[in-house]
């Protein structure tokens, strides 16, 4: 099939191949190369460059199943991190036009730019489908190796998810202070307190919207690396410790259980994503890794204490396993496409975490109340 409209017919051939063999071929979108990892999808419409620069999707080649990626075009003000960290990129059709008046440049660009391997020109909807059914899968997108039965011998020999440590890959060498706020399309409902509280993010592949939260509440905000020390983490006083999303498996992370573990009968904790998976461990429970994840903008989840339905940003493979859960856990939300756990609070320790995404970038803003929660928690923290 021709795609003019993205001169996709001048692109070099590209291929993706799946672990079970399947292989779909299309046409470079972004740099050339070949990655390996595993394929997933995300169901948002919009919001494919926070989705690029998201930490947490290190380790896996990204689909996105809306059918036209790129028309509005990329700037410096939507990124999530320093850099995309995924393994590589694949649509339905790359536009070739950019048109909206916050955009700095095209998406191709973008990629090309960034060394980001993309694949355009493919159904996509039968490549979901396959993933629905089967599960996600390991995968290798090349535009060097054309040949279909070396592509799924490499993508059969890939390393998966489970037991690899990706944190490391992704998390800051060294501390630092963080001075940014939200921007102008985000409302921040500020608590009517004057005191400024101290809080400490541990960061496991933070996204940059959590931080500029904290700090648009009036917070003095460190980061640190995710392997950091409960006592070195006490070294900065601080008032409340925030757990951040991040790839991969959680459970590999032996030194992030122990930190939460010291931590919470010291200090208020509010994890988010992987954070949480990694608050529910520190606590005793187990976590597995779901059929195919949950990655979107529109995942609805209820809180069970008010019985209110929030429309939520996801984006994990991982879930905290609810036979698992100990005594000193109580859970407050759940996913409503699969009655996973989408929340819990500690009974007895000033901590609580969500498996979703309340700074959004991108998606709804029905979740910043939680927000103000561990904001109430720090101001009387600080007191």
């Amino acid at each position: 099939m021709t795609h003019t409209k993205n001169n996709m017919t001048t692109a070099p051939t590209a291929k993706l191949a799946l672990e079970d063999g399947t292989v779909f071929t299309g046409k470079a979108a972004g740099a050339l190369g070949e990655v390996s990892g595993e394929v997933v999808f995300n169901t948002a419409m919009t919001g494919y460059q926070e989705i690029l620069t998201d930490p947490s999707y290190c380790g896996q080649i990204v689909t996105m199943t809306y059918p036209e990626i790129g028309n509005y075009g990329v700037n410096e003000s939507d990124i999530e991190h320093r850099r995309p960290f995924l393994s590589g990129f694949i649509v339905r059709e790359s536009s070739r036009i950019d048109s909206n008046f916050r955009s700095e440049g095209g998406l191709s660009d973008y990629l090309r730019t960034h060394n980001v391997v993309a694949i355009a020109g493919i159904d996509t909807r039968a490549l979901v489908r396959r993933i629905r059914t089967q599960g996600a899968m390991r995968g290798v997108l090349s535009t060097t190796d054309l040949d279909d039965a070396s592509l799924v011998r490499k993508a059969q020999s890939s390393p998966g998810l489970v037991g690899r440590d990706l944190v490391k890959e992704v998390m800051p060498a060294q501390q630092s202070k963080w001075e940014k706020g939200l921007d102008e399309w985000t409302p921040v409902y500020v608590p009517d307190t004057e005191t400024k509280s101290n809080v400490v993010c541990l960061d496991f592949g933070m996204k940059w919207n959590i931080p500029r939260h904290f700090h648009a509440r009036g917070n003095s905000v460190t980061i640190l690396p995710g392997t950091s020390s409960a006592d070195a983490i006490m070294q900065h006083e601080p008032d409340g410790v925030f757990l951040s999303n991040g790839p991969g498996d959680p459970e590999p992370l032996q030194y992030a259980h122990q930190a939460i573990a010291d931590l919470l009968p010291r200090v208020p904790v509010f994890g988010i994503c992987l954070g949480h998976q990694l608050l529910a461990l520190a606590c005793g429970a187990k976590t597995f890794k779901l059929k195919f994840g949950h990655r979107g903008v529109n995942q609805p989840v209820q809180d069970l204490e008010t019985g209110k339905v929030e429309i939520t940003t996801q984006n994990h493979g991982f879930a905290v396993e609810e036979a698992s859960l100990p005594d000193c856990l109580e859970i407050t939300h759940r996913n409503l496409n699969d009655d996973t756990i989408a929340g819990v609070r500690h009974r007895e320790a000033n901590a609580f975490s969500v498996q979703y995404h309340p700074e959004a970038a991108s998606g709804p803003h029905d979740s910043h109340y939680l927000f103000e929660r561990f904001q109430a928690q720090l101001a009387k923290a600080a007191t």
